[in-house]
């Protein structure tokens, strides 16, 4: 008999106050990030690692709830509760608030006078720049996944 097709499909379910605690440690994560940036700028005063630290959680914490947490939510009710989901929407989300913002709204706002070349290594830029940050997210994603869901038997 094969063990892999008598195995009950693994499900996962989570609980609102482990929902709110992965929410939070995700805050701190992006908090912890933007403090990294702001000390790769120079910027090593301690009240302002410590202001970035907080504004950066703050408003990840904004951005998590009003841009990730929808997605999530709809993939939570669509049964799609793995690791690789949540990572899925880290990347995709961030992916693409980073292409949107570099690209003028993906062609679709006022741009500045440019040939066709430059139009496309924007492009690229864009793309390869927001990948790392994608891959950020997904992490992010990730470790967000591991404190709100717990295997059900």
């Amino acid at each position: 008999m094969d063990l892999r097709a008598a195995r009950l499909p693994r499900r996962y379910d989570t609980t609102l106050d482990r929902a709110g605690l992965a929410l939070a440690v995700g805050s701190v994560l992006l908090g912890l990030i933007a403090t990294g940036l702001i000390a790769l700028g120079g910027r090593t005063e301690p009240a302002t690692l410590v202001t970035g630290a907080l504004l950066g959680s703050i408003f990840g914490g904004i951005a998590i709830t009003a841009v990730a947490g929808p997605l999530w939510l709809v993939m939570h009710v669509a049964g799609l509760r793995r690791p690789g989901h949540a990572a899925l929407v880290g990347a995709v989300t961030a992916l693409a608030i980073f292409v949107g913002a570099q690209t003028y709204g993906f062609g679709l706002f006022e741009m500045p006078a440019m040939d066709e070349r430059a139009w496309i290594f924007r492009w690229l830029s864009a793309l390869a720049t927001s990948g790392v940050l994608a891959l950020i997210a997904a992490s992010i994603g990730l470790v967000m996944w591991r404190i709100a869901y717990r295997r059900q038997l």
